[in-house]
């Protein structure tokens, strides 16, 4: 599916919107996206194989060498320039403020940075404006307080001009303070989700390259078994990339609001039973599906492959996070207004800390850290539920099991 790891990269800095930069050990930038090139006014193939330098103005040149060969050295994630502003120099020569998240990657042997850049122009201006109306308040306040004994109404009329501006000052402060809490949250988030992506990509890919190199090893006839092996390995690993990458291309799409949703009238048993036969592929030693009863009759007015989607992952979850000789059970209701989907497992259960995160997208519940997964799958059901006038939500208990249940109505509104 992929030739190389650049391949992945590219997937993954496209699918953010702010500029990703990739430099080797040599401190020469290997990879870019959009967001960067765009922010730094170069084109890709003015950067690719360039110094880092280039992006730098001349005047950190002789002290910014240091700190990327100290960084490569400790090999951990952190935030770059704690404590002092960082710049970037455009290509017309212009320096412009920027905050950079740094992430170690080791690719075939290779020591890379990944620096996740964010432009702070807009952030600096409003901390300048914050200032600059501190100044005017504090220059308010002097001239007001010259007028205090003129009369009781001046003092009264002062007071309340002072108050005003005090609040709006307060406001203003309360407003940067949040803005800058949340951007903060948010590339640490961005930084943690590209780390996570990237051990989430880099672990199939080492299973394909190995079941790859094994198939040549066998080659005689009665060997078949072993390839067999072998080959069904690789596909079951491409098969979860490319599911990765659906899930990224949904994202975009949910945020961009790019999606067209196809309505139709469509039998619920129809796409129970396409669920039931990809995940049967799915299924531990000893578990099972325990198919609904009496839905011949239930047919719906919505986007099929929404439906699809949302019951798969649910389905697809209450296995992975399952044990073996367990059952999983799928009950379908339908009135005259309504359908609901409620899908039970008795795993590994969500920590009760964890469960009002559990719909945020790349969370993770803590007990399902060593298990494969992304956390974007429930991210986008809920949202396409939503988008369709559903609804979703569970109960669970740790080492006892979840429910979960949406609902959607019977006819869609379009």
């Amino acid at each position: 599916m992929f030739q190389n790891d650049k391949d992945v990269f590219k997937v993954l800095f496209e699918a953010v919107s702010e500029g990703v930069i990739v430099v080797d050990s040599q401190q020469k930038i290997v990879a870019t996206n959009a967001s960067a090139e765009h922010m730094f006014g170069y084109t890709k193939s003015e950067l690719v194989n360039r110094e880092l330098d280039i992006l730098i103005p001349q005047k950190y040149h002789a002290t910014h060498g240091a700190h990327v060969d100290g960084f490569m050295k400790q090999k951990e994630s952190r935030q770059m320039g704690r404590g002092r502003d960082l710049y970037g120099a455009r290509k017309d020569g212009a320096s412009f403020p920027v905050e950079a998240g740094l992430n170690p990657l080791e690719i075939n042997g290779g020591s890379y940075v990944m620096a996740l850049v964010i432009d702070i122009s807009i952030r600096k201006q409003q901390e300048l404006q914050l200032q600059e109306l501190n100044m005017q308040l504090e220059k308010k306040v002097k001239e007001r307080t010259k007028e205090l004994s003129s009369t009781v109404e001046a003092l009264r009329t002062v007071n309340i001009e002072r108050d005003a501006e005090i609040k709006k000052r307060i406001e203003a402060q309360n407003k940067t303070k949040n803005a800058l809490k949340k951007e903060k949250e948010l590339n640490e988030l961005k930084t943690k989700f590209l780390s996570l992506v990237s051990h989430e990509f880099k672990t199939p890919l080492s299973g394909i390259l190995t079941s790859a190199m094994l198939l040549g090893k066998y080659k005689l006839a009665e060997q078949q078994e072993k390839r067999d092996k072998h080959v069904k390995t690789i596909s079951d690993k491409v098969h979860y990339l490319n599911n990765i990458l659906n899930d990224f291309l949904s994202i975009e799409k949910l945020e961009t609001g790019k999606i067209n949703y196809k309505f139709s009238i469509f039998k619920i048993s129809k796409v129970v039973n396409e669920v039931v036969y990809n995940t049967n592929m799915l299924l531990k030693e000893g578990q099972k599906i325990n198919y609904p009863e009496n839905i011949d009759d239930y047919s719906m007015f919505q986007d099929e492959k929404t439906v699809e989607l949302a019951l798969s992952n649910l389905v697809h979850n209450a296995i992975k996070y399952s044990p073996e000789n367990t059952l999983v059970d799928i009950q379908i209701i339908q009135d005259k207004k309504q359908t609901t989907f409620k899908i039970k497992d008795n795993g590994m259960g969500i920590p009760l800390k964890d469960q009002k995160m559990i719909f945020n997208r790349y969370f993770r519940a803590e007990n399902a850290l060593l298990t494969q997964g992304t956390g974007i799958g429930l991210n986008i059901v809920k949202s396409h539920l939503e988008n369709l006038g559903g609804v979703i939500s569970f109960e669970s208990e740790e080492n006892k099991g979840s429910e979960f249940i949406f609902i959607l109505p019977n006819k869609a509104n379009q």
